[in-house]
């Protein structure tokens, strides 16, 4: 592994990009290689061959526990009123229960606040004086400001110090952060093993769903496991039949989908990933490609405004979904 040689070697770059579509494990390389840097003792660089650590060890358990103080994981905080709600709940000594956090909302983007917080992190000194590891999943989550303010950590570390970006879209990063990190690409699954991995998860799904799945999921095991917790293959079979009938699409069908995707903010978040999914699909055929494309890009813009500027859901959908049949 390209990583593991370049620690082996001495040439550790102190800023890395895990880059690769959405689901296909980079968080989980990210962690893989926390736990590895956290534990490994550079005396013996030459004895390692792998990046596992055994899940007996304390830098393993600690990690798994979100208790390592060499670690910080940055993310896209709750909202303020939901980061309320969780101070509140300590408070009173009633932490929320698991159906309660699934409900909480988090900002739609990582904020220069954020992005402090890692300033802090890594002004204190490390524990026996060794690395100190910074994930940020994911990069693509940093608004403008966020995104300077660490361009401004990646161009003077501190030593000792690795940040690992994951970004689901490389492109959509500044090209002085690309600059300024090396890049590790994560492959997609197979998708022998996206059908493998479905059959050990959700052992309950039939031949039939798990061949659909592994299609629509484009080699990400984490979104064919979120299409089969939210049946996204029924979504999508009905975002197809609207679509492909292009202008002759009964109204009435399209004013009760539109209304029950609004209504369902996961099945509202899922629906842009097939969206975008379908509009690629369609690209080659397309009699016009550039406005398809353009629909694309509307899309993209459209789910983000739904959230930061409180679009009209429902609204944004079947302008979307008519822009879509008409270059069809």
């Amino acid at each position: 592994m390209f990583f593991l040689h370049a620690y082996k070697t001495g040439n550790m770059h102190h800023a890395w990009i895990l880059s690769g579509p959405q689901g296909i494990g980079k968080a989980t390389l990210a962690y893989k290689i926390a736990r590895f840097m956290l534990s490994a003792d550079e005396n013996k660089k030459e004895q390692y061959s792998s990046l596992n650590v055994s899940e007996k060890s304390t830098v393993f358990q600690q990690i798994a526990n979100g208790s390592n103080p060499d670690l910080m994981v940055l993310e896209r905080d709750y909202t303020k009123t939901d980061r309320k709600k969780i101070t509140d709940a300590i408070k009173n000594g009633e932490p929320l229960n698991e159906e309660e956090k699934s409900k909480l909302k988090k900002s739609a983007f990582i904020v220069i606040d954020d992005v402090r917080k890692v300033n802090e992190f890594l002004s204190k000194t490390s524990y026996n004086d060794g690395w100190r590891v910074v994930i940020i999943d994911s990069a693509d989550d940093m608004n403008k400001n966020a995104a300077n303010a660490l361009l401004k950590i990646l161009e003077e570390p501190p030593a000792r110090t690795l940040i690992l970006l994951i970004s689901h879209n490389i492109g959509s990063l500044l090209p002085t952060i690309r600059s300024r990190c090396a890049k590790l690409p994560v492959k997609a699954l197979k998708d022998v093993e996206v059908a493998s991995l479905l059959r050990r998860y959700r052992s309950d799904l039939s031949e039939t769903m798990i061949d659909k799945l592994v299609e629509m999921s484009s080699g990400s095991i984490g979104q064919a496991i979120l299409y089969a917790d939210h049946d996204a293959a029924e979504i999508y079979d009905k975002m197809c039949a609207i679509l492909c009938a292009r202008r002759n699409y009964a109204l009435s069908d399209l004013l009760e989908w539109t209304a029950e995707m609004a209504a369902d903010s996961e099945k509202f978040d899922i629906l842009q990933g097939l969206i975008i999914k379908f509009i690629k699909d369609n690209m080659e055929t397309a009699q016009n490609p550039e406005k398809l494309y353009e629909c694309w890009q509307a899309a993209e813009h459209g789910f983000t405004d739904c959230v930061t500027v409180n679009m009209d859901k429902r609204f944004m959908l079947i302008n979307l979904l008519n822009k879509i049949c008409k270059v069809l």
